[in-house]
């Protein structure tokens, strides 16, 4: 019997009740959300629950959406795959855009390990109990987020180009 939204939608709301909300379909992913402080509980449960066995995280990213009052500032999307239904579940969570944290997933999915660190690094989300929470593309002097959008797009101290050479010079001769 192959794993339908239904079954999905009903365990969870049975176990977690009002922490699992905004169930919707989305091309072939069912998606829901979930409050931030049960992000590893609901995690856990999608993995070990003998019928639902999602098994694979795909994926771990995060959203920064600061037009968003503050507790939803941030979105940390989780793509977990069940391979024996061939079944795929997208879960978001969002978080405060002041102190951005969320416990960490890296125990539950080693994969998520640099998943986490790789958000940290461009958003700047503290992932609690990360064995390793540091930043994993850019340079480690870095005091800012690149992903964020306060992120300057260019860097103005620049002097290695010439804005000739890309149409940004308005010629007076």
């Amino acid at each position: 019997m192959a794993l339908e939204n239904t079954d999905i939608q009903d365990k969870l709301t049975e176990t977690f009740g009002e922490h699992v909300f905004h169930f919707n379909q989305e091309k072939d992913i069912f998606s829901f959300e979930v409050a931030a402080d049960k992000i590893t509980a609901i995690i856990l449960f999608l993995k070990n629950d003998p019928l639902l066995r999602f098994n694979f995280l795909t994926d771990l990213c995060g959203i920064h959406y600061p037009d968003n009052e503050v507790d939803r500032q941030f979105t940390i999307v989780y793509h977990m795959h069940n391979w024996y239904d061939n079944k795929r579940v997208k879960i978001k969570t969002f978080i405060n855009g002041e102190k951005p944290e969320i416990k960490t997933i890296s125990n539950i999915f080693l994969s998520a390990n640099w998943m986490e660190r790789e958000t940290f690094d461009f958003y700047g989300v503290d992932f609690i109990g990360h064995p390793q929470l540091k930043r994993i593309l850019n340079m480690d002097e870095m005091i800012s987020f690149p992903m964020r959008k306060e992120f300057p797009l260019e860097d103005g101290g620049r002097t290695d180009k010439d804005d000739r050479f890309f149409g940004r010079t308005i010629d007076n001769c």
